[in-house]
C-alpha cells in the first residue's frame, strides 16, 4: 500500500527548501543563458572540444564567442554542484524514504544527462551555423530534458518544504488527463526548440508568414525548415487541451489550489499566445525568443504545479471526495500521515 509522508519545514531543516528553490530559480537563468549562446552563434566558441575548451582548461586570448560558451559551461557546472549539495542535504536532513531524497537524486541525474547531451552536440559539431537535421533532434531532446529537470527540481522543493508525496497510481481519469497535458507540453517544447533553431538558421522570408511557409516547403528546403510549421499548430492544440484540463480538474478535484493554478495556467497560455504571434510578426528577434522561452519554462512549471495539486488533493483531504466524483477520481482514501520522523543527527 502506498503511504504518505509529510515532514514539517522545521523537521526537514530550513536550508533544504531554500537550496531547492534557489536551484530551481538558478537553472531557469542557466537555460536562458544557453539560449543566448545559440542566438549569438557562440556554441562553437570552444571548437569541437568538450569538456575542455579549445583543447585546454583555460583558453588563452579567448574571443567573445569563446567567453560566452565557456561561461555557459561554467554556469552549467555550478548547476551540478547545486544538485550534489541538494542530494547531500536531503540525505542528511530527511529520513529514509522521504520523497525529497528521490527528487534530489532525480535532479542530479537529469543535470548529468543535460551536460552529456550538450557535450554530444559540441563533439558532433551541431552548433553555430550547422544545418544538419540531427541538430534539430538533439535540440529537441535537450529541451525535453531541461523541462524534466525543472519539474524534478520543483517537486524536490515542494517535498523539502513539507508537501505530500505524489502518488501516481490509482488516480483515475484525472491522472491520465494531467499526464497527457504534461506530455503535450513536452512535445510542444521540443517542436519549439526546432522552430527556434530554424528561425536562427533560416530567417523568416520577407512578406507575410505564408511566404515563410511556402519557402519552408520548397524543393531546396531542409528538414529543419519543413518542421518549423509544426510548433504553431501544436501550440493551438495544446492550449485548447490545457484549457479543458483546467476545467476538468476543477470539477473532479475541487479545491483552492487547483482553482488557483488552473487560473495561472490559463493566464500563461494567453501570454504565450500573444508572445508567439508577436514572435512571428516581428520575425523572431532574439529578445522575443528569450521572452517566449521564459514564458514556456514558467508555463511548464505552472502545469506541473497544477498536476501536483490536483493529484495530491485526495491525500490532503481524502474525506472530501463526494459519491458523484468517485468514478472520475477512482482513488481509495489515502492512509493517515505517518508520525514525523526525526532527522539524523538531531535531537528529538
Amino acid at each position: 500500500m502506498s503511504k504518505t509522508l509529510t515532514v514539517s519545514r522545521a523537521g526537514a531543516g530550513t536550508w533544504l527548501p531554500r537550496l531547492a528553490w534557489a536551484a530551481l530559480a538558478y537553472n531557469v537563468l542557466v537555460i536562458l543563458w544557453g539560449a543566448v549562446v545559440r542566438l549569438t552563434g557562440a556554441g562553437a566558441g570552444c571548437g569541437e572540444h568538450w569538456p575542455l575548451c579549445n583543447g585546454v582548461v583555460v583558453p588563452q586570448d579567448p574571443t567573445l564567442h569563446t567567453i560566452i560558451e565557456l561561461s555557459h559551461r561554467l554556469t552549467s557546472g555550478l548547476s551540478g554542484l547545486f544538485a550534489i549539495a541538494l542530494v547531500a542535504l536531503a540525505f542528511r536532513l530527511t529520513p529514509k524514504g522521504h520523497a525529497a531524497r528521490f527528487g534530489a537524486l532525480l535532479s542530479l541525474g537529469l543535470i548529468v544527462l543535460e551536460g552529456l547531451v550538450g557535450g554530444v552536440q559540441v563533439l558532433l559539431g551541431l552548433t553555430a551555423t550547422s544545418t544538419d537535421p540531427a541538430r534539430g533532434l538533439v535540440q529537441g531532446i535537450h529541451l525535453a530534458n531541461t523541462f524534466l529537470l525543472l519539474g524534478a527540481l520543483l517537486l524536490t522543493a515542494l517535498w523539502a518544504s513539507g508537501g505530500p508525496r505524489l502518488r501516481v497510481r490509482k488516480q483515475g481519469v484525472a491522472g491520465w488527463a494531467s499526464f497527457a497535458g504534461l506530455g503535450l507540453l513536452l512535445v510542444l517544447g521540443m517542436a519549439g526548440a526546432v522552430t527556434a533553431l530554424g528561425d536562427l538558421l533560416f530567417l523568416p522570408a520577407d512578406g507575410t508568414p505564408v511566404d515563410t511557409v511556402k519557402r519552408d516547403f520548397a524543393a531546396t528546403a531542409s528538414l529543419i525548415q519543413n518542421l518549423r510549421v509544426l510548433h504553431p499548430m501544436l501550440a493551438i492544440l495544446t492550449s485548447a487541451y490545457l484549457v479543458w484540463l483546467g476545467v476538468f480538474l476543477r470539477r473532479v478535484r475541487p479545491g483552492a489550489q487547483v482553482q488557483r493554478w488552473s487560473l495561472v495556467v490559463w493566464s500563461l497560455l494567453g501570454a504565450q499566445m500573444v508572445a508567439g504571434f508577436a514572435n512571428i510578426a516581428l520575425k523572431a528577434p532574439g529578445w522575443m525568443q528569450l521572452t517566449h522561452l521564459l514564458l514556456a519554462c514558467v508555463l511548464w512549471l505552472a502545469t506541473v504545479l497544477l498536476t501536483y495539486r490536483a493529484l495530491t488533493a485526495l491525500t490532503v483531504s481524502s474525506n472530501s471526495v463526494s459519491p458523484n466524483n468517485a468514478s472520475a477520481n477512482s482513488v481509495a482514501p489515502a492512509p493517515s500521515p505517518l508520525p514525523h520522523s526525526t532527522p539524523k543527527g538531531r535531537n528529538a
